[in-house]
C-alpha cells in the first residue's frame, strides 16, 4: 500500500460553461483507499461526453470543482487495501465517469481492465470508451447480423471509426452520415458502404434510394436535435432508433404517438455506464472489443492528440467538429 501523497496537475471545473472554464492546476493525491487503485496516466481519451460534462448538459451530481474526463490508460503505481487482481505496474484502461484529466488518480479496482501487451496506451485510451460502444450498440442493443440494413450518425467521429469496420465485419449494410464534404472520405475509410453528406444531401431521400424505399431496420443517432425526427422517417415498419447522443442538442419532448404514426417503431435510449454495470458484463465487453481489434478487423488509429494542458483547445475543436476519428490528451 502506498504511504505518500502525490503532487500532480489536473485539469479541474468550477462551474459549467465554455471550454474556458477548464483550469490546469496542481492537485494533491491521496494513497489509494480500500478497493481502490493509484494509476499514473499515459494517455487519455477525448469523448462528446466530457462537452457535456463540462456545460452541465449531465449535470455534475458532487461539489465543485472536479476533474472532468471519463477514459484513460496507464500504469498502476500501488493499490489500496482488499485489492485483488491489480498489482502494481499492470497496464490497465478504464471507463468512468469523471476524474480522467489528471497525470495522477486513484480509481476503484473493480472498475479496471488489464490491457494486453498488444494494445498502447495511446490505441485504449483511444477504443475504451467508443469501442466498448460500439460493441454494445452492435451486439447487444440491435444485435447486426449479415444482412442488416442501419443508419448511422456522424460516420466519420471517433465511435464510427471503430463501429464502421465492425458493422462491415458483421456483414451489415452500413449507410453513414457527416455534416461536411470533407469528411465523406473519412467515413468510406471507417468502413461505411454509403456516406451521406448532410450540408448538400437529404439524408432521409438518400435512405430510402439507398434501401429501396424500405428503409433501415435501426438507426444509431448520436447526433440528437439536428437529426430528429428525421431519423425516424429512415426507419422501415417495427425499426429501432438507437438515439446515444446530443452533439447538436438534446432531443425535444415528443408525444409517443408519433412512433405509431412511423410504423410502430421502437426506441431506447442506452447507456455504456447500464451495459458494463457489473464487472463480468465489463470484462466481457472489453474483451470482445480487444479480439475484434487484435483480429484485424477492427483498427484503432489515434488520429489527434494535445497535451493535457491543451485541454480547452480540444474541447473548442471537438465541439467544433474540426476533428475526425479518435482524439487523445498526453499528460
Amino acid at each position: 500500500m502506498a504511504e505518500t501523497t502525490l503532487t500532480a496537475r489536473a485539469i479541474r471545473i468550477y462551474e459549467h460553461g465554455g471550454p474556458e472554464v477548464m483550469r490546469f492546476e496542481t492537485i494533491e493525491v491521496p494513497p489509494p483507499g480500500a478497493g481502490e487503485v493509484r494509476i499514473i496516466q499515459r494517455a487519455i481519451g477525448l469523448n462528446f461526453i466530457d462537452i457535456y460534462q463540462r456545460k452541465g448538459v449531465y449535470p455534475h451530481p458532487g461539489p465543485f470543482p472536479f476533474v472532468p474526463g471519463g477514459e484513460a490508460a496507464g500504469i498502476v503505481e500501488s493499490v489500496g487495501p482488499g485489492v485483488t487482481g491489480f498489482a502494481p505496474g499492470d497496464r490497465v484502461g478504464y471507463v468512468l465517469g469523471e476524474g480522467a484529466y489528471a497525470e495522477v488518480r486513484n480509481a476503484p479496482a473493480a472498475r479496471l481492465v488489464h490491457l494486453p501487451d498488444s494494445i498502447t496506451f495511446e490505441q485504449a485510451a483511444a477504443m475504451l470508451l467508443k469501442g466498448m460502444t460500439a460493441q454494445y450498440l452492435l451486439r447487444r442493443t440491435y444485435r447486426v447480423e449479415p444482412g442488416t440494413t442501419l443508419l448511422f450518425h456522424a460516420a466519420a467521429g471517433g465511435v464510427g471509426s471503430l463501429f464502421g469496420p465492425w458493422a462491415r465485419h458483421l456483414g451489415a449494410v452500413s449507410i453513414g452520415t457527416v455534416g461536411s464534404p470533407a469528411k465523406v472520405a473519412q467515413a468510406k475509410a471507417n468502413g461505411f458502404h454509403h456516406v451521406i453528406d448532410t450540408s448538400s444531401e437529404d439524408f432521409v431521400a438518400r435512405v430510402r434510394e439507398i434501401t429501396g424505399g424500405r428503409g433501415v431496420d435501426v438507426v444509431y443517432d448520436s447526433v440528437g436535435k439536428d437529426t430528429f425526427p428525421a431519423s425516424l422517417d429512415c426507419l422501415r415498419p417495427l425499426g429501432l432508433w438507437v438515439t446515444f447522443g446530443n452533439s447538436s442538442g438534446v432531443v425535444p419532448p415528443f408525444a409517443p404517438g408519433l412512433l405509431a404514426a412511423k410504423g410502430s417503431l421502437f426506441m431506447t435510449r442506452p447507456t455504456l455506464a447500464h451495459y458494463t454495470a457489473s464487472h463480468a458484463d465489463l470484462a466481457a465487453t472489453a474483451a470482445e472489443l480487444f479480439f475484434v481489434v487484435g483480429s484485424g478487423a477492427v483498427t484503432v488509429t489515434v488520429q489527434n492528440s494535445y497535451a493535457l494542458g491543451e485541454a480547452e483547445k480540444a474541447h473548442g475543436d471537438l465541439e467544433g467538429r474540426r476533428t475526425t476519428g479518435a482524439t487523445v490528451l498526453l499528460p
